[in-house]
C-alpha cells in the first residue's frame, strides 16, 4: 500500500493529466571546449595519448558530439580529429 503522499511509481494518478518530458540540450560552448581539448592532446602527442578503449570511446562520441554546432564548425573539427588519429595510428 501507497502512502498518500507518495504516488504509485507504475500507475499514473491522474490519466487526464499528460506531463511533459523535460528536454535537455547541450551547451555549445561547453561541447566546443571539451571538442578542442580533445583536439588539442592528440595535435601535442607524438604517438597514441590513450589507451585502446579512451581511443574507442573518442572515435564514436567526437563525431557525435559535433553535432550540437554549427555544420561547417563541426565538419572541420570531425576532419582536423580524424587526420590527427590518422596521424597517430600511423606513428
Amino acid at each position: 500500500m501507497t502512502s498518500p503522499r507518495q504516488g504509485d511509481l507504475f500507475r499514473n494518478d491522474d490519466e487526464s493529466e499528460e506531463r511533459e518530458t523535460p528536454t535537455w540540450y547541450p551547451d555549445p560552448d561547453e561541447v566546443r571546449a571539451e571538442l578542442h581539448r580533445i583536439l588539442a592532446e592528440a595535435r601535442a602527442a607524438k604517438a597514441m595519448p590513450w589507451d585502446a578503449d579512451r581511443a574507442a570511446l573518442y572515435r564514436l562520441i567526437f563525431p557525435q558530439m559535433t553535432g550540437c554546432l554549427p555544420e561547417d564548425e563541426g565538419a572541420q573539427l570531425r576532419f582536423d580529429f580524424a587526420t590527427e588519429l590518422a596521424r597517430l595510428e600511423a606513428a
